[in-house]
């Protein structure tokens, strides 16, 4: 398994979207947990996820591992290092997930402050709070420190794309070397 993940607004789905996938299923841990908190009628939108109580969404994540099983190992989880929350950072693969998992590769996705800022204003199909980009540092850190957190848990490499504006091409190009 290949995990990808990155900051709101980095790139990473749009990478994957774009990248030669073909040996692989790709999976968007952020829709199998809304598919799951919609069925239980606890929202209404994705982005409402993140504002839930940290135990409903550690449930959340708990219930959706058994389905990411099902489809082996030749699988790109789409997802986040971390969900900032109205009551802190959460991890979005903790301990009792990753160790369900046969995790081969970690990739993060990032770009600049500024870059998130303006890919966020200019996405219509999410609502995101307002950031900063000292926030976005903050979390860029926290996701960096989680991201290595994850690869000594698991033994898998880390890998850093910088989806810099303009150059989508580069980083799908460099995505697609990581899946040979």
């Amino acid at each position: 398994m290949i995990i990808v993940m990155g900051l709101p607004g980095a790139g990473k789905s749009t990478i994957l979207q774009k990248a030669s996938t073909t040996n692989y299923v790709i999976l968007n841990y952020g829709t199998l947990m809304f598919q799951v908190a919609e069925k239980q009628k606890l929202v209404k939108n994705r982005d409402e996820m993140r504002k839930l109580e940290p135990e409903q969404q550690k449930n959340i994540q708990r219930m959706v591992v058994d389905e990411i099983k099902k489809h082996g190992k030749n699988v790109i989880l789409d997802t986040h290092c971390s969900i900032k929350t109205p009551k802190g950072y959460l991890p979005g693969l903790p301990y009792y997930i990753l160790k369900e998992l046969d995790v081969e590769k970690l990739v993060y996705v990032t770009a600049e402050p500024h870059e998130l800022i303006e890919r966020r204003k200019n996405d219509p199909t999410r609502v995101r709070d307002p950031d900063t980009e000292e926030s976005i540092l903050e979390h860029d850190t926290i996701n960096r420190t989680l991201l290595a957190t994850y690869a000594a848990l698991t033994g898998a490499t880390i890998n850093i794309i910088i989806n810099r504006a303009g150059k989508l091409d580069d980083s799908v190009k460099q995505l697609e070397q990581l899946l040979t």
